[in-house]
């Protein structure tokens, strides 16, 4: 790493580089496991250990509520007036949903989802009244244009339109109420860290507390000094522990944003800082309230006036993060739907050919670094299992039943996994879950490659990039374990939902290729 001389050199994207390169597949000294947490950051760790409803997620589902009630709203008025019946009821719906999406456009553009409007009805309710009455007229113009009559709809759309600003008016008040409620006790916010204590972080601190309507918590602090520079209290915020200790609380206490206050000009401390933090399903931002330096604009983002410098997101968030969840329950339905012969099938051959439980049950590293439950249908001899997973299935395993050797080669054993992604444990598609234990050559995993758990900070899958080219099967030397944390790597960073439908497609015509798989 190379440190810089001057702060005026500061780069953004010369400093994601080098993180990035930091932190690539590599061998090399393993990453230093997290250290335990003190008794008094691990109390207060466990008072977020429950995960918070983000605010862009509950500000998008009231949008899609609104847009409801409009389409519904202008559904309702063209049903109340016969005479003006000129459309097919399939061609009225769909006007009615447009009209109901441009409402919500038309709130948008009038800052009507802004979290200050969102918690004050008297700011909220107009926006939303002009959004639902524009929108109103403009279906009822379309209406009138296809040959409706204008006296019997402009005459049902007074009273539509009234009656929906009242359930509006209803509905923005209700909002405000739980919003406020959500807010005060924990509900909705984000988490955050501040990384880096001393005067700094009180400037920094001081700063976010004067913004209006802040959904940022501020948890606690984490520095590794333990002198005068860095007191135990800052700002009315405790000291928790050191940065050995912050991976194991972000991972407990559910945090959403680590902001490091550190001076831009400590880029070697900055880039092993951020070495050790990458791992964590977080937004990572440096602060830049402090620093007098200029940057381009899109390297900034805001939280209220305070800038900060954005140097990782968290894969796979918020809205993406519901349609991954969607995307895994139809999916999975669908895929139970079609598979249960040859489900039931495989549960038949292994109860009656092997004594012992039908499904095997195995401790895996699941999202975040948590221990998950899955399922598997036993392809092991009872006596013989391994739920550690310390000793790999090798070619011609004597523990392998002759059931079993099959369903392992058609990757059958697998398909119990599919209720594991309607319990949310796993995806249908991300890197796949690693036994606690896992190791090669009489190493785990995290000893052979650094940034193991990095592949962590998106929920496991039953299929993922890895299996697809070419990496599926036993690992029994350290090329497979870092070539299959490469793809993994390379999944989360290039994620989407026709990544993951590319891969689903690709799973069962690459599983004919089983030579790894014992």
């Amino acid at each position: 790493m190379n440190q810089i001389e001057r702060p005026d050199q500061f780069d953004i994207d010369r400093i994601r580089k080098q993180i990035s390169d930091a932190t690539g597949v590599s061998e090399g000294k393993p990453a230093a496991p997290s250290k335990p947490l003190n008794p008094y950051a691990a109390r207060i760790a466990t008072q977020f250990a429950l995960e918070s409803k983000k605010p862009s997620i509950v500000a998008g589902f009231i949008r899609i509520g609104e847009g409801l009630l409009v389409a519904v709203t202008c559904a309702s008025l063209y049903l109340a007036a016969p005479e003006a019946h000129v459309l097919s009821i399939p061609t009225m719906g769909l006007f009615a949903l447009v009209a109901g999406l441009f409402a919500t456009f038309l709130t948008q553009v009038f800052d009507g989802y802004l979290f200050p409007v969102l918690r004050a009805p008297r700011r909220g309710v107009p926006r939303v009244a002009g959004g639902l009455a524009i929108s109103a007229l403009l279906f009822c113009l379309i209406v009138l244009y296809r040959g409706g009559s204008a006296a019997a709809l402009f005459s049902s759309a007074a009273i539509g339109v009234t009656v929906g600003i009242c359930l509006l008016s209803l509905e923005r008040v209700f909002v405000a109420y739980a919003i406020r409620r959500w807010s005060r006790n924990g509900f909705m916010e984000r988490r955050a860290i501040i990384v880096g204590g001393g005067a700094p972080a009180r400037e920094l601190i001081r700063e976010m507390e004067s913004i209006s309507d802040n959904d940022i918590r501020i948890c606690g602090i984490f520095d590794d000094r333990a002198d005068r520079r860095s007191p135990d209290m800052v700002a009315g915020y405790p000291k928790l522990g050191t940065f050995d200790e912050l991976v194991e609380f972000a991972r407990t206490a559910r945090i959403d944003i680590l902001i490091i206050a550190l001076p831009l000009s400590a880029e070697a401390r900055l880039l092993e800082l951020l070495r050790k933090l990458w791992v964590l399903p977080v937004d990572i931002r440096i602060a830049a309230h402090s620093s007098k330096l200029r940057f381009r604009p899109r390297a900034y983002s805001r939280i209220g006036k305070v800038s900060m410098l954005d140097v990782f997101d968290k894969p796979i968030a918020d809205w993406d993060s519901v349609a991954k969840r969607a995307f895994d329950i139809i999916f999975s339905l669908v895929a139970i739907v079609l598979l249960w012969p040859i489900m039931l099938g495989a549960a038949l051959a292994v109860k009656f050919t092997s004594r012992g439980p039908i499904i095997f049950k195995q401790k895996r590293h699941g999202f975040n670094n948590e221990v998950v439950e899955i399922y598997k249908f036993r392809s092991m001899y009872t006596e013989m299992s391994d739920p550690t997973a310390k000793l790999a299935v090798t070619k011609n395993d004597p523990r392998v039943t002759p059931v079993g050797r099959f369903i392992r080669k058609a990757s059958i054993d697998e398909l119990p996994q599919f209720f594991n992604v309607l319990q949310g444990r796993l995806s249908l598609v991300g890197p796949r879950p690693h036994a606690v234990a896992a190791q090669t050559q009489d190493r785990i995993y995290a000893e052979v490659v650094d940034t193991y758990f990095a592949r962590h900070r998106v929920k496991p899958g039953v299929t993922g990039w890895a299996q697809i080219n070419g990496w599926r099967g036993e690992i029994d030397s350290d090329e497979k374990i870092r070539g299959r944390i490469a793809a993994d790597l390379y999944y989360i960073e290039n994620w989407s939902l026709w990544l993951d439908f590319k891969i689903l497609i690709l799973t069962p015509i690459r599983l004919l290729k089983t030579d790894n798989a014992y």
